[in-house]
């Protein structure tokens, strides 16, 4: 019994310490956001050190084979993410069929990235996806549609790009710039 109590204690001092606390803060930071606990007219800065601490310790439960190595640039009203990705692992766990010839071509993991534009005003957001590079090869136009729609969209058919998005109750804007993003809140 004495054994099991030590080895629980370890694994939470272990659990514990394994967290990062900038993603703790953003964590933190997003529940007050969405909770419409934030103070209006208050503005909460999200750092690219913070969200690329949390984007590492959220995209495990996102996206659980296939993706790795996850970074997040800012940019003016722009973002570009980065990662090590296997599309096929990526569509097998999540239940999807590729038939040979596709999964031949989409099989292995490549370095990709992804950078969206990103405008937001009076309580909305939009994303729009503007290009996309896997293993060093551009992806823009209607070859990106096609990618979106056939590989993006079915694993997350919530998503939505080049379409607003309301914001959580209270936040007015999000402005994005290369050393933090910031979310304003609604002044009473």
């Amino acid at each position: 019994m004495r054994l099991r109590i030590l080895i629980s204690a370890l694994i939470a001092a272990f659990a514990l310490a394994a967290s990062d606390p900038q993603a703790d803060a953003v964590t933190r930071k997003i529940d007050l956001i969405e909770n419409a606990a934030a103070r209006p007219g208050s503005v909460f800065v999200f750092t690219s050190s913070e969200l690329n601490a949390w984007v590492r310790s959220k995209a495990p439960s996102v996206v659980a084979q296939g993706f790795r190595n996850p970074r997040l640039e800012l940019g003016n009203d722009a973002a570009t993410g980065y990662a090590l990705v296997d599309f096929l692992k990526i569509r097998s766990a999540s239940g999807l069929d590729t038939n040979w010839l596709l999964a031949k071509l989409i099989e292995g993991e490549k370095p990709v990235s992804a950078t969206a534009e990103i405008r937001s005003a009076n309580g909305q957001l939009t994303v729009h996806l503007k290009r996309v590079e896997i293993g060093g090869i551009a992806v823009t136009g209607s070859a990106l549609d096609f990618l979106i729609k056939n590989f993006f969209l079915p694993l997350y058919p919530n998503a939505q790009i080049d379409q607003p998005v309301a914001l959580a109750d209270g936040v007015d804007h999000i402005q994005v710039s290369p050393d933090a993003a910031r979310v304003y809140i609604k002044r009473k």
